[in-house]
């Protein structure tokens, strides 16, 4: 018989696999559903239920209609609330309980290169914490566009990268939240970082002058400028918010 209640822990690596998979993979088929099951001792039904709950407080799918389950507790609403509040604390705290359910090291599960750590300590431990947060953030990111760039639609992930939209040095609140993020392919990420494209606060993309300039040049044309003015593909969930777009706008885009 199915526990009722659930611990904090459950809830927040239940949240981590809500943040890390597309919405309409929310369903007891999902492997990674029936993984996370297994790890916590509870059937895959429950917890694709409890992802369900944590969707009804999203409010980039109550924009599009999507309500999510029914039904839900206070719990999720916590657990909400403290990642919104938090996301650099709780993405790696989420981190940290599955390797520990796992029975591997947080490295180790987020696949972190070791060889170029520091061998012990609090500068180690500040590297890996940086590095979990920025595999959670590209994963959940990711996640939120269907694997797809939000400008082209290119689906090959080794081509894709989470982008920040206020850059990860600037603004420490942000930097994990997926609302922070672009999927964007490998050219338009850089030309996004470099100020040479932005997205403005109405989700259209827009070309610096200099870009402009090149209209002469086929490949330009191909890669940058066909797409002026178009409406990039919002994400299912962690839809880029305004106020983060406009700082893009303001203060790195070059005009």
């Amino acid at each position: 018989m199915e526990r009722k209640n659930w611990k904090r822990e459950e809830l927040v690596v239940a949240f981590n696999l809500y943040c890390k998979i597309p919405f309409g993979q929310i369903h007891i088929r999902n492997p990674k559903i029936a993984e996370l099951a297994n790890l916590i001792g509870r059937s895959p039904s429950a917890v694709s239920w409890k992802l369900a709950n944590f969707a009804r407080l999203d409010p980039s799918l109550k924009e599009r209609g999507i309500s999510g389950a029914i039904h839900g507790s206070k719990k999720e609403v916590e657990i909400w609330n403290e990642f919104n509040n938090d996301w650099e604390s709780l993405s790696f705290e989420s981190e940290q309980i599955l390797a520990q359910l796992i029975g591997k090291t947080t490295e180790e599960i987020m696949e972190i290169d070791t060889n170029d750590l520091p061998q012990t300590g609090r500068e180690r431990e500040a590297v890996v914490r940086v590095r979990v947060n920025q595999g959670f953030f590209r994963a959940s990111v990711l996640a939120a566009y269907n694997f797809k760039c939000c400008i082209t639609g290119l689906t090959i992930p080794e081509l894709l990268n989470a982008s920040h939209i206020i850059p990860w040095s600037i603004d420490l609140a942000n930097r994990v939240n997926p609302c922070n993020g672009l999927c964007l392919n490998a050219i338009h990420d850089r030309a996004f970082d470099r100020g040479l494209l932005t997205i403005t606060p109405d989700y259209r993309v827009k070309l610096s002058s200099s870009i402009k300039l090149l209209k002469g040049d086929n490949t330009i044309i191909d890669l940058l400028l066909k797409y002026e003015n178009t409406i990039i593909r919002l994400p299912e969930k962690f839809v880029p918010e305004g106020h983060l777009l406009e700082y893009h706008n303001q203060h790195i885009f070059k005009g």
